[in-house]
Order: structure tokens, then sequence, then C-alpha cells
């Protein structure tokens, strides 16, 4: 099935490094990553999941639970965990999904024919509090992600969740926002009485409220 942005997200029970697990009930009340590898004991999964258990903190200060999945088993992954640690510097502290019968990598549509015949490529969900789908990000085998990029976006995801505004291109969290175009400029006095800027009717720019 394909997976997309604002669906349900698809629960399912998996076995994983932390112990047996049901999705949507080890995710209540906080937003999620779900992230796949394409198999066990490849370099650039391996710095992956290192980069992840370094930046686990930054997850847990968003209420964001992170968890991995790869086609391998978990009996793979907890030998895999001793050279992520060995090599990364930093052991494994978040749960990683064992997919030998590919029912979750079928679920969330991770495995691509054209690319990798029998592998998950690296796809990434962010799924909110409301189990919805709020991004589907997918990469190459060959291409490491970006894990400050999916902070990045947690941020905005979250800030645009309780404010009717819109983030713009490279924004940061600090920056400057937009107001959602879908607010009318009679709704945004009483939305933000300080006002803004506009250099453009269509454009209305304002300091990143709640801050």
């Amino acid at each position: 099935m394909t997976v997309r942005l604002g669906d349900n997200a698809p629960n399912f029970t998996a076995e994983t490094t932390d112990g047996t697990i049901d999705f949507l009930d080890w995710k209540r009340g906080s937003w999620a990553v779900l992230f796949s590898h394409p198999k066990d004991f490849t370099p650039v999964c391996t710095t992956e999941l290192g980069t992840v258990a370094r930046l686990k903190p930054e997850f847990d200060k968003r209420n964001v639970k992170v968890i991995g999945l790869s086609v391998d088993s978990v009996a793979s992954h907890h030998e895999w965990a001793s050279d992520i640690e060995d090599t990364q510097g930093t052991a494994l502290n978040f749960p990683l999904i064992g997919d030998e019968d590919r029912t979750v990598s079928d679920l969330y549509d991770m495995i691509h024919p054209n690319a990798l015949d029998t592998l998950t490529v690296r796809s990434v969900y962010v799924i909110g509090p409301d189990d919805k789908v709020k991004l589907t990000l997918t990469y190459p085998a060959s291409t490491g992600r970006n894990f400050d990029e999916l902070l990045r976006v947690i941020d905005s995801l979250q800030l645009t969740a309780n404010y009717k505004v819109a983030t713009p291109a490279d924004w940061k969290d600090g920056d400057d926002v937009i107001i959602g175009g879908s607010v009318t400029d009679e709704e945004a006095k009483e939305l933000f009485p300080e006002g803004w800027q506009a250099p453009k009717p269509y454009l209305r720019i304002l300091p990143q409220p709640g801050r």
C-alpha cells in the first residue's frame, strides 16, 4: 500500500531490539519517526544509526520517539549494535524492528523494486500524536540522511500544528515565520495583534509566535 501525507499511520505489532511492540500503543501521545534501512552491517546505515543515537536527546526534547527498521532479524540487530557502538561511539538507544517477513516494509511501501528488489530503501515517516502521517521522505540506498534536517522539519511541523503560520525556505527554530495563506487579514489581526510586515499582500512575515 502507499502511505500518503494525512493518512492514518498503519498499525503493526513487531519484534524489536526492545521487545515486542504495538506501534501505535508504543507511540501513544507522542510524535514518532519510523525510518528504514536496506540491511544490517552496511556502512551508511551504521553511520545513520549512530547519528540518531547521538541526537536522541534532541528527539526526546521534542516528544518524538524514534524507531528503526531493517529486513534482518532482531538477533542480527543485536550483533550489529556492537559494531555501531564501536565505530560511532554511541550505543543504540532506541528500538530497531526485525522485519524478516517484510510485513512492516510492505505496509509502509518501503520496498521499491526498481531501486532495490528485496531490500528497503531509506524511507522516513514522521507521525503526529494524532497518529496521522505528517511527513514522508525517500532516499536512495547510497545516500545517508541528514537528521539535523529532520529535526528542523519536526520543529516546523510542531510549530505549524499550534499556530496558523508557515515556515519559509531554510527556516530554523527562532527565525521569522509567514502567516498561513488561508488566514485573512481580519483573522490575522486577532491572532497576531502585534502586527506583521507585508512586502507583498500575500507575504506576511512576523516573529515566531510562542517565543
